[in-house]
């Protein structure tokens, strides 16, 4: 564009030398020679002015342009500063940069839950045929309804075969599915790559969210009442268990006690014991006999 641009300036200053001149010529009356070449170069710097400032193309970085000559498609042009007489030469340019094409629309699950789906498509046309895209579909735009059409069919025909819960419970899975699907249904047919499809949300009905939420609750309190019983059970057969581990330690203890209380070891214990004072009383199993002088009990 600068080029052009200067160009059309240094023609307009050639332009004006020569009706200067032209003014000189025929205010002093010069020869009818300088006359016709003053008016000559008049109209050749017109024409210069008219064609060669417009013929100068500018084709941006990330852009390729497709040269149509009277209408048809002939040539491609990248990135740079091109001369192709504006007359006859049209420029088409086409963004080759990764395009966001955002989608929404409404699905079906196999169980016949409602939902809409928002997701972003990124393509990239090939640049090696951008001519394939001129001649068979004109433009960017219609490539992209037909890119868009293909997306949000391979997207509903997906998801539709997954239950609704599936779905709420696999998010993750959803985008590598649908991508999956809407790639291979492209491919090289429609002269672009596709980069990647994002599933940016999915919305079920409010009736059905509210319906999932309730059971994810309930299911939430009966996880949380088997867990307190299991808790209960398991703390219940900790308690038995120490109990018992006690009762035959304590059993073995005396096990072990009575098998070492023998009559040496009693008598010594006895005799440990006493305190150097003899019983007032004593028996033979049927006669009491009270050593202190009171009467025998039979």
């Amino acid at each position: 564009m600068m080029i052009g641009v200067l160009c059309g300036i240094v023609v307009i200053a050639i332009g004006i030398a020569f009706i200067a001149w032209a003014y000189m010529a025929f205010t002093r009356r010069y020869n009818k020679a300088s006359r016709a070449l003053s008016v000559l170069g008049i109209l050749v710097s017109l024409a210069l002015f008219a064609v060669v400032p417009f013929s100068f193309h500018t084709v941006d970085t990330g852009e390729i342009a497709v040269v149509k000559h009277l209408g048809e498609a002939r040539e491609i042009r990248t990135a740079g500063t091109h001369f192709d007489l504006w007359v006859t030469e049209k420029y088409q340019v086409y963004d080759a940069k990764v395009q966001n094409l955002d989608i929404t629309t409404a699905a079906y699950s196999s169980d016949a839950q409602t939902m809409t789906i928002q997701m972003t498509m990124q393509f990239q046309i090939m640049g090696d045929r951008v001519m394939d895209v001129a001649k068979q579909y004109g433009s960017l735009e219609v490539l992209q309804s037909r890119i868009q059409a293909i997306a949000i069919e391979k997207a509903k025909a997906t998801l539709s075969s997954y239950k609704a819960m599936d779905i709420i419970s696999d998010r993750a899975a959803m985008s590598p599915a649908v991508e999956d699907a809407i790639r291979e249904a492209i491919g090289d047919g429609y002269y672009v790559n596709v980069v990647a499809v994002v599933l940016t949300n999915i919305d079920f009905s409010d009736a059905f969210e509210q319906a999932v939420e309730e059971k994810m609750i309930a299911e939430q309190l009966q996880l949380k009442a088997e867990y307190e019983n299991q808790t209960k059970v398991a703390q219940a057969e900790a308690e038995a268990k120490a109990k018992l581990i006690a009762a035959e330690a304590e059993a073995k203890a005396n096990e072990l006690l009575e098998q070492s209380l023998t009559d040496k070891i009693l008598r010594e214990m006895y005799i440990n014991k006493w305190d150097g004072k003899l019983p007032s009383v004593v028996t033979d199993g049927s006669v009491i006999t009270d050593l202190t002088g009171a009467p025998a009990v039979e």
